[in-house]
């Protein structure tokens, strides 16, 4: 059928199918700023203005498109022309992360200053509620469309705050800055009590701290890839097309456990347009581990690209290459498959049990510890005498936490396109934060040597650890070698839910010595970690967790013990923060508990045993796959972090009982929550990244990096490092990322290490270069030696004044004299792990009629080290608290009895939209680490650390009753008041008889 519309103000007419979406069509006609996010319209990817009413195209036929008037991104900036005042506002702001939801989001701020030209934060974040976002928090998304509005209403705009630090004056806070022991004149002031306004007080709160001489590092560049993801150019691996491309689905499990006793797949083969269809009978038998990690992957090895047993309610089955997605999906409907349902175990300690069903009973996996106890590997670790260190304690804490499973939920589904080349390889490309990684996992599940391997990432629409996975490449690898053609192979959002990964649920158990003044004299950890039916990721998140639960207070005594178990829910994998937030939850939790019982102030009893500038971290020695050297802390501004979160949230409230109680509402009840963090910076002894650096004609640069910008901003941040070194603005790097065939290894996007790690090496080469540019520039000005040579403003300087510049070394190089490249190549591995530091704080009112919470602030003061570019790194925090207090009070993956997820659809599994998030604020406390590239270590996975227990904590500050489980939500909460208050009634009944 033909339909009439018009689109970015032409006319146009197209020939449409009947049952044909919106979203295909227009991508189909060249609009790929409209992204495919979901299929229900509430991710708000996909949309675009409708007669000018945002609208999802996934849920509109295109039918339904006859004779309206649509606009879609590409209208507001054609290539070469200047941006629109509302995507030169996205760009300014630091709104752009992964991007993906970008365009949506700038036509939602077009319609929204259409109808009103100067609207409130509030009418901001309703207009933007539509769109979900999972990188940003859309702090700077909102400030992008107010910016927009006072641009487009002719007013001045105002400098962009983001979030750098406050220095504080001299002998307020432990540690220096720049690192080194503290003396004595560093003690601060005790945050406690009636205390804690005199020592705020005496923060200057606008001073910001600056690195003096960079002019690049420290500074909030816009982002590399900021111009194509505002215009929607076409950038993720969807948008790009092959010729003859035919669309892989997959067959899942409706069984939670079964044996295929047999698969008939002739009818599905049959169907006109189907070209392959792939099951265990036809794809070689290869046991592997599907998590990116370093070589070789922590066993066990306990996947197969298809198996004759199904662990799982989405596990694998059988997979379909045809000429459209709708022929795809009704093969899939053909394939006859009699399964003999076996009985399912979904909890870890009943499936440890004798008799409980095995997961895993077949004879060749490699690498389970104990198949019949469902019980993929065992960790311990042990530091000081735990028998010595109960013994010095005053008292004795037992308490039990329990985390559950949550999704990353990347608005970008898991996509994948595979070819042949000319030269008969494998290419693939694949949102990934892995790709070299995914080449050495690929290359013998599908019997062809690495050499003939490419892999490709090009722009990632979120990752958060779900993308550290080879989870589909294979898949839509054997499918091509198979039908000799492209295959693309896309998850849907039911799929990305079912069948992806996820953060591995807990039950911690943890008991603590500690003495009447509050110092910990022992530590006991015992972990129970629920790996779902496969192990990938199983050992190491929970040995994360043991580390980061031992690692932030010392304590004389130590112990770590876990259990990682096999269960029948879907495998649980990496997410950002990597077993941290499990274990934050409940040390911090335990933290307020020991402080409340002991009647001691909660800040200072953590003062009194957090690790400090120049303490050893001894669990780093034992836990971690780079585990050996006992690492130290060189750097930390953990004090500095307290005092300004401290300052930031209003802790001083927390003594004024008048504030507790919300006026006119006596069934709401106000608290402060508080929980202290620590990360890592890399695994030290095993990441490993390394760049390529090479002078161009015209003195520009280019660089070529294995390292994997997800949306976090690398390739932004390892330019300015590259510009800093060689003195010229980072608009004169060109950076090129994540090509298996044309750039350097890098073990990928993971572990907070890609500034650390990659940068450093960038650092490294980018010195070679400059090295030899100062040779070829004394040749020039005739001078004796390189000494006194300076880079800075595209020109080398000579301590006489003289100059040249770039373009003339270069040229000299290549053309004039002794010609060569200038060029270099460096790699790095680390043997530190320098640990970045934050403070978490939230202000919540409770209902407790109804158990809601309602986070009213959040604030995050975090130790970065040297932000390299502070718009990104705030906007990391920003996004990465999004998630957290999501973890914290209401995403959770459901299931039912028989082990179905319940929570397969956006509208059912709650992230929070634009309109439901709290005030959020980030300070960077920018302390100097010296093992860093310009004093720089990690800030991306620590803001999911400590919301969760922050507020568990502020919910016992503000009613008096402690929650051991996440999330928080509104029945839990309830159920625990309820609780409270019939153990209160029969004391108070007592009493007043």
């Amino acid at each position: 059928m033909d339909i009439q519309l018009t689109l970015n103000g032409e006319r146009l007419t197209w020939a449409v199918g009947p049952r044909e979406r919106l979203l295909d069509v227009l991508r189909r006609e060249g609009c790929f700023s409209v992204k495919h996010g979901c299929e229900t319209g509430e991710c708000g990817a996909c949309a675009v203005l409708l007669d000018g009413q945002l609208a999802a195209t996934c849920t509109l036929l295109a039918a339904q498109a006859d004779g309206h008037a649509l606009e879609t991104v590409e209208a507001l900036s054609r290539p070469g022309q200047p941006l629109h005042v509302i995507q030169q506002a996205y760009v300014d702001t630091g709104a752009i992360q992964c991007g993906y939801c970008t365009p949506a989001m700038v036509m939602a701020t077009l319609a929204l200053l259409r109808r009103n030209p100067d609207p409130s934060e509030a009418e901001a974040r309703d207009a933007l509620s539509g769109v979900l976002c999972r990188c940003t928090g859309y702090v700077k998304p909102v400030l992008a469309a107010l910016r927009a509005a006072r641009a487009m209403r002719g007013e001045a705009l105002p400098p962009i705050d983001f979030g750098q630090g406050h220095e504080a004056p001299p002998g307020l806070f432990g540690g220096r800055p720049g690192g080194g022991a503290p003396s004595q004149a560093d003690e601060p002031a005790t945050p406690r009590g009636d205390g804690a306004s005199t020592l705020l007080a005496r923060v200057i709160p606008d001073l910001l701290i600056r690195a003096e001489g960079r002019k690049s590092v420290g500074q909030s560049e816009p982002k590399k890839d900021a111009l194509k993801l505002v215009k929607g150019t076409p950038s993720f691996t969807a948008d790009m097309e092959q010729r003859g491309l035919l669309h892989g689905k997959l067959l899942t499990s409706p069984h939670a456990h079964a044996r295929i006793r047999h698969i008939d797949t002739r009818a599905a083969e049959a169907l006109p347009g189907v070209h392959a269809v792939i099951t265990y009978r036809n794809v070689p038998r290869v046991f592997y581990a599907s998590g990116g990690q370093s070589y070789p992957n922590p066993q066990p090895w306990d996947q197969l690209s298809f198996d004759t047993k199904v662990r799982y309610v989405g596990d694998r089955v059988a997979a379909v290459a045809a000429e459209t997605p709708e022929i795809a999906q009704r093969a899939l409907a053909l394939i006859e498959v009699d399964y003999e349902v076996l009985p399912a175990v979904f909890d870890p300690e009943a499936a440890m049990q004798p008799g409980a069903p095995m997961v895993h009973d077949e004879p060749d996996a490699i690498g389970i510890l104990d198949a019949r106890r469902n019980l993929v590997c065992h960790i311990d670790a042990l530091v000081g005498d735990m028998a010595e260190g109960f013994a010095a304690a005053d008292h004795l804490f037992a308490r039990e936490y329990r985390v559950h499973q949550v999704q990353q939920t990347p608005i970008e589904p898991h996509v994948v396109t595979t070819w042949w080349d000319g030269d008969e390889r494998l290419n693939v490309l694949t949102a990934t934060q892995v790709p070299f990684h995914v080449r050495r996992m690929l290359a013998p599940l599908v019997g062809l040597p690495a050499r003939r391997i490419r892999v490709i990432k090009p722009r990632i629409g979120g990752g958060f650890g779900v993308k550290q996975e080879m989870l589909i490449e294979d898949v839509c690898a054997h499918l091509t070698i198979a039908t000799g053609r492209p295959v693309k192979l896309e998850y849907t959002r039911e799929e990305e839910f079912r069948s992806s990964r996820s953060r591995h649920p807990q039950i911690i158990r943890y008991r603590a010595g500690v003495k009447n003044d509050g110092t910990l004299t022992a530590l006991d950890m015992r972990v129970i970690g629920n790996t779902g039916a496969y192990g990938t990721h199983g050992l190491t998140v929970q040995t994360c967790t043991g580390l980061r639960g031992l690692s932030t207070y010392n304590c004389p005594s130590r112990r770590f013990d876990c259990d990682v178990v096999y269960t029948n829910l879907p495998a649980p994998g990496a997410y950002r923060g990597y077993g941290a937030p499990q274990a934050h939850f409940a040390t911090e939790s335990l933290m307020d508990e020991i402080a409340a019982e002991l009647g001691l102030d909660n800040l200072e009893l953590r003062r009194r045993n957090w690790v400090k500038i120049g303490d050893a971290l001894p669990m780093g020695g034992q836990l971690g796959e780079g585990a050996g050297a006992i690492p130290t802390v060189l750097s930390s501004g953990l004090e500095q972090c307290v005092a300004q979160g401290m300052a930031a949230i209003g802790w001083h409230r927390k003594f004024d009982p008048a504030w507790r109680a919300a006026p006119g509402q006596p069934h709401k009840r106000r608290g402060l929550g508080v929980a202290i963090c620590m990360h890592g910076t890399a695994i030290p002894g095993l990441d490993m990244g390394a760049a390529s650096v090479k002078l161009n004609d015209d003195g520009s640069f280019n660089l070529l990096v294995g390292a994997t910008d997800l949306g976090t901003g690398s390739d932004t941040v390892l330019s300015q490092i590259a510009a800093e070194v060689l003195g010229v603005p980072s608009e004169d790097v060109l950076i090129y990322s994540s090509d298996t065939d044309l750039t350097p290894f890098d073990t990928g996007a993971y572990a907070s290490s890609t500034t650390y790690i990659s940068g450093t090496a960038v650092k490294k080469a980018c010195e070679e270069v400059r090295g030899q540019i100062f040779k070829v520039a004394a040749e020039i000005l005739k001078l004796d030696s390189t000494e006194g040579l300076r880079l800075g403003g595209r020109q080398v300087w000579a301590p006489d004044g003289q100059s040249v510049s770039l373009e003339r070394v270069a040229l000299h190089a290549t053309h004039v004299h002794n010609q060569h490249q200038i060029m270099a190549s460096a790699s790095y591995v680390s043997p530190e792990c320098p640990p970045p530091f934050a403070a978490q704080f939230v202000e919540v009112e409770v209902d407790t009629e109804t158990g809601v919470i309602e986070v009213k602030k959040i604030v995050m003061a975090v130790d970065c080290g040297v932000a390299v570019n502070p718009a990104t790194a705030s906007g990391q925090v920003e996004g990465g608290m999004l998630q957290a207090l999501g973890y914290g009070l209401c995403e959770e993956m459901a299931y039912d009895d028989e082990g179905r997820l319940l929570t397969t659809r956006f509208g059912d599994y709650r992230i929070f939209a634009a309109h439901e998030m709290p005030e959020v604020q980030v300070i960077l406390v920018e302390t100097e680490e010296p093992s860093g590239p310009f004093g720089a270590k990690a800030v991306a996975e620590i803001p999911l650390d400590g919301a969760a227990a922050a507020l568990a904590n502020a919910l016992y500050d503000a009613t008096g009753v402690r929650v051991r489980q996440i999330p928080l939500t509104p029945e839990r909460v309830w159920q625990a008041l309820r609780a409270a208050e019939a153990r209160r009634s029969p004391v108070e009944e007592s009493e007043a008889a």
